[in-house]
């Protein structure tokens, strides 16, 4: 698949997973929505994440003409979301708690950081080329 329409959905995914996860970090935990909106964002990151991995990474080194480092995010997201997911039906808050933590700032925060460096398509987007 080309580039420009995986950016499209990767966008479409990881946008609303922003604004979801960072709502279930401030409000009560536990609750009927947090579950709800706890599934849907942990659907949202690891179709993302998947979408990720199948873009090729433009700026930097790559590994066999495709991966960059930005795709190490992905592999955290892919990690992560299932140890979250796993820790909270055993009963491990803290797991829960930190595997989350980290894909929100890893997986979010972080790489989308990076996203706007020069030379990344959304920056030339945001800021022109």
């Amino acid at each position: 698949m080309a580039y420009l329409p995986l950016a499209y959905l990767h966008l479409a995914t990881v946008l609303p997973a922003a604004v979801i996860g960072g709502y279930l970090l401030l409000v009560g935990k536990g609750t009927p929505i947090h579950k709800l909106l706890g599934r849907v964002y942990m659907l949202l990151m690891l179709f993302t994440a998947v979408v990720t991995l199948c873009m090729t990474a433009v700026v930097g080194p790559t590994l066999l003409g495709h991966f960059g480092f930005i795709h190490a995010f992905s592999l955290l997201v892919l990690i992560s979301i299932p140890r979250a997911y796993l820790a909270i039906r055993r009963g491990d808050l803290e797991g829960h708690k930190y595997a989350n933590l980290g894909v929100y700032f890893g997986g979010i925060l972080i790489a989308g950081g990076f996203a706007l460096s020069p030379g990344r398509l959304l920056h030339g987007w945001l800021f022109g080329s």
